[in-house]
């Protein structure tokens, strides 16, 4: 499995990925996250799925960039043009694999800013080549495992959040997925995108990194539980005293 998480909120954009890959019994690990920098602008492109769908179809799109002649502009002219490869390595192995019970699955996140672009944005790009844009109600989207981050992302994340705010909501919902799935882990890769700046920057994050983010977390929901006002349960936990004192056998 996969956990790649864009976030989008006013000031900017926010990648991360991890480096998991899982084959069998076998985990390595690598890239789930590509920066392209084309002239005019910049913009992150994160991958779950097969592999090798995910390999062949960056191939493709990296010589279609490179051998265009016309700028890109806008970014959804890039998300156009990783659909065409997306489509394209479909009609080559869609049929070859699903003959040897393997799904076509990839799944694409593209977000960033050409100059043409009033504002920054992020894509999603569903295995058929179609895709959706984020929009304020939306300030992110998950591709992988997408259930165990979500509800931290739901509840602590909106659009008008400052980038630090959303990047250390991001990675508390990696934290969580990783507790629970066995196949997303370190290291993390993270893109960063300011609004405007057309400059993107990278970095990687290991266990040590953020260990002490994930102890404090944890011991944070711990001590909360502990903290929550209490008296709500008290009538169901008397009925229990009761039933049990009710059913104790009496002395001789």
């Amino acid at each position: 499995m996969t956990f790649c998480l864009g976030i989008s909120v006013q000031e900017g954009l926010i990648g991360i990925a991890d480096t998991r890959i899982t084959s069998g019994k076998e985990c390595i690990t690598a890239r789930k996250l590509t920066i392209y920098r084309p002239p005019g602008g910049a913009f992150y492109v994160m991958t779950s799925g097969l592999r090798s769908v995910r390999d062949k179809t960056l191939t493709y799109f990296e010589e279609a960039l490179a051998a265009r002649e016309e700028p890109l502009g806008r970014l959804f002219k890039a998300v156009n043009l990783f659909s065409e490869q997306l489509r394209r390595v479909a009609a080559e192995d869609r049929r070859p694999l699903e003959e040897s019970g393997v799904d076509f699955d990839s799944y694409a996140l593209i977000g960033g800013q050409m100059e043409q672009d009033q504002e920054h944005k992020l894509y999603l790009v569903y295995p058929q080549g179609n895709w959706v844009d984020t929009g304020r109600g939306t300030p992110y989207h998950v591709i992988g495992s997408t259930g165990y981050g979500k509800p931290i992302l739901d509840r602590a994340l909106t659009y008008d959040d400052p980038m630090r705010h959303a990047f250390k909501v991001g990675c508390l919902a990696f934290d969580s997925t990783r507790i629970s799935a066995a196949d997303v882990d370190f290291p993390i890769d993270v893109a960063l995108y300011k609004r405007g700046s057309f400059h993107m920057v990278e970095h990687r994050y290991g266990r040590e990194d953020l260990l002490k983010l994930s102890t404090w977390w944890q011991e944070r929901i711990r001590s909360s539980i502990q903290q929550l006002p209490s008296d709500w349960i008290e009538e169901a936990f008397a009925k229990l005293t009761t039933a049990s004192q009710a059913s104790r056998p009496a002395a001789d």
